[in-house]
């Protein structure tokens, strides 16, 4: 992710709504839905719950440490 893809990500996940997250970026509201369709995209998540779900997952892992997939 971009670094700007992952600030919307983490207040996303935080709850904030897309007006408060363009607020406090100081980005439109336009650049708030787009780089959440990218993060979703490159997640592979749908929505706002599965989003903070991988966030939370991710923080969770010590730094460093990989997760590798089936195979």
């Amino acid at each position: 992710m971009t670094p700007a893809e992952r600030s919307v990500a983490g207040l996303a996940a935080e709850g904030l709504s897309n007006p408060e997250i363009a607020a406090r970026l100081f980005v439109s509201r336009g650049t708030v839905k787009t780089d959440l369709a990218h993060v979703y995209a490159k997640l592979q998540v749908a929505n706002r719950t599965e989003l903070a779900r991988a966030t939370a997952e991710h923080s969770a892992r010590p730094e460093g440490v990989a997760v590798r997939g089936p195979g």
